[in-house]
Parts: C-alpha cells; sequence; structure tokens
C-alpha cells in the first residue's frame, strides 16, 4: 500500500510542485492550507507522514507540531518541516517539539522526495528483530513500543531510532557524526546538526525516566547507553 503524506503548505505553487514530485514516486498525497485544516485533516484522516510549513495561516506550523505531538493518538506521526524561515532559533525549536526533519526553502523538490522517504523507512517497523532490554528498559523493534518498568513510553520516530541506535551499540561511544549519519541521513556535522542530536538526547533522556540517566554524554566524544547503569 502507497503511504500517505499530508503537504499542509499555504503557497498553492509549492504544494502542488511537491505533490506532483510526490505522486510521481507513488505516493498518496492530501493537501491542506492552513494550520487548522491540517490538524483537521490529520484527526479525519490519518497520514503516514505531514510535510509541515513553518508559516501558516490561522495556526503557525511550530503550533501545529506542538498539537500533534500532545496528542497520544498523533505523538508519533512522522513531520518533517519546510520553512523560509533557516534561522537557528527556528530550526531548534521545531527540533525540540519533535520535528523528524527541517528543510529550509529554497529546496529541491528531489530533496524533499528523498528526506520523506528516508524518514518514513526509519519509522517502519521492523518485525525480523527480537526484543531488547536493559535494566527496566525494553524495546520491542517489531512494533516500536518502548517501556520502562512496564509503562509505555511515547517516542517519536527520531527519538526512538536513535534510542535503538544507541542500544544497538552495546555500550560503545557513538559520535554525533555517526549519530546524524544513521538517525538523520547526515554526512555532514554542522553546528545546528549537532545541536540536533543533543536536542534529541536531551528528550530522550526526559522520556525514559528513571532509564534516562543510562544515556552517558562522553565529552568531546559523544554519547552511550550504560547497558550496567
Amino acid at each position: 500500500m502507497a503511504s500517505r503524506v499530508l503537504i499542509v503548505e499555504d503557497e498553492a505553487d509549492i504544494g502542488a510542485l511537491l505533490a506532483w514530485h510526490l505522486e510521481r514516486e507513488g505516493y498518496q498525497v492530501a493537501r491542506c492550507r492552513t494550520g487548522l485544516e491540517g490538524l483537521r485533516h490529520v484527526q479525519a484522516a490519518p497520514p503516514d507522514l505531514v510535510l509541515l510549513d513553518l508559516m501558516l495561516p490561522e495556526l503557525d506550523g511550530l503550533e501545529v507540531c506542538r498539537r500533534l505531538r500532545g496528542d497520544p493518538a498523533t505523538q508519533a506521526l512522522p513531520i518533517v518541516m519546510l520553512t523560509a524561515r533557516g534561522e537557528e532559533l527556528d530550526r531548534v525549536l521545531g527540533l525540540e517539539l519533535g520535528a523528524d526533519d527541517y528543510i529550509v526553502k529554497p529546496f529541491s523538490p528531489k530533496e524533499v522526495v528523498a528526506r520523506v522517504r528516508a524518514v518514513l523507512r526509519r519509522a517502519r517497523p521492523s518485525r525480523s528483530d527480537l526484543p531488547l532490554t536493559v535494566g527496566t528498559l525494553a524495546i520491542d523493534p517489531g512494533t516500536h513500543r518502548v517501556t520502562v518498568g512496564g509503562a509505555a513510553v511515547a517516542l517519536t520516530p527520531k527519538e526512538y531510532d536513535l534510542l535503538q541506535a544507541l542500544v544497538d551499540a552495546r555500550g560503545r561511544i557513538l559520535s554525533r557524526e555517526h549519530l546524524l549519519d544513521r538517525v538523520w541521513g547526515y554526512r555532514a556535522a554542522s553546528e545546528i546538526e549537532s545541536r540536533t542530536v543533543d536536542v534529541h538526547v536531551r528528550r530522550l533522556r526526559v522520556k525514559l525516566g528513571a532509564e534516562g540517566g543510562r544515556i552517558v554524554t562522553v565529552k568531546t566524544a559523544g554519547y552511550r547507553l550504560d547497558p550496567e547503569g
């Protein structure tokens, strides 16, 4: 079945261009032009991914992202932000709110399609992996279900991928560059991209509660998950 992508973009020409390229690649595409319309569409017909512009009428993209992440029904919905605002503060804020990727206009439609494909691939569960347990932290790769002490923990796709990478490393240190490549698909690490890793690690620690301290910062080197802590 083709993946469903919702484009929430108020500029009709950009929305049409993105829709054309995505449909040509086999995606089912719906389009909305305001933040409120986008929220209603997600509730009525949940997509597999949302392409979300930052500057929108009625509700801006940051508020739409905040509401989607605050609703258990859409908390794990993959979100890729599109915006002409490339300032570092805007990008970090979007990532802190839970966006899975962030693309600054002007962009190549082919790049957007590639990012969409990568985010969906990372969000899609792998049924062949066995459940993993570290302390009271349990991860089921088949369903992407994470629990701490038996209580479910709702993670975004990026947060889940980050946790999976740390667990798979079995205590080895993973550099920010490695995590950017594995989790985000970025080959080069700029300062803002490195901060993206830091933002997600901070959010992940908070969500894991009592087990969050297992994620250890190794100064100048990166992060590791302590299996013995």
